[in-house]
């Protein structure tokens, strides 16, 4: 096997990735932080578990920005991006359920609706086709991100005003989830239809 072909070591690869896929491996490595932060309880753990996970989430806007701005769109940062935010808002949700702070059922609504269009996604892929994410599932992720960075402050500081911000946010995020994903569906139900 000449040197070319030898399969590069974790450190190589890792040495020789685009700054937009080192963005997107850095969201995926603060998930466990994220998470360990939430379980671990001392004087304000929340607000350092909340400033992490709007970390996390602000590398989406960042690795996209690069990869577009430096033209380094990779196959691998296709599969990894979408794999990374899901990821971080589904382990973030279940760990929410853990501590008590939000209802199992809507954690499965929104995991629902992520596995429905992963497998979307996988089929159009099969076919050579990428789908771009739409309005609705950008609104999505947004009101998504607002909801848990609330539900890991267990609503401070609207808890001192008596105003469930936390449960409202979640409640809109449900909703726009579904919508979101029927949108997804019915612009891409084609994918579904045998070809002759």
């Amino acid at each position: 096997m000449s040197k070319s072909q030898r399969p590069m070591s974790m450190i190589y690869w890792l040495k020789y990735m685009n700054l937009a896929n080192k963005i997107t491996l850095l969201r995926i490595a603060l998930v466990p932080i994220v998470i360990a932060f939430l379980y671990i309880e001392f004087p304000h753990s929340d607000i350092v578990a909340a400033a992490l996970f709007l970390l996390a989430a602000s590398t989406d806007t960042m690795d996209g920005y690069f990869a577009r701005k430096r033209n380094e769109i990779t196959k691998f940062g296709k599969f990894i991006d979408p794999l990374a935010d899901k990821l971080l808002v589904i382990a973030t949700l279940v760990a929410l359920v853990e501590i008590g702070r939000v209802s199992a059922w809507i954690t499965i609504v929104i995991i629902s609706r992520e596995v429905i269009i992963t497998g979307f996604r996988a089929i159009a892929a099969s076919d050579g086709i990428v789908i771009a994410a739409g309005i609705w599932g950008k609104v999505k992720t947004t009101v998504q991100i607002i909801a848990i960075v609330a539900l890991i402050l267990d609503n401070i500081p609207f808890r001192w005003i008596g105003f469930p911000f936390d449960m409202i946010a979640i409640y809109i995020a449900v909703v726009i989830t579904i919508f979101s994903g029927i949108d997804y569906i019915k612009g891409n139900v084609y994918l579904l239809k045998e070809k002759k």
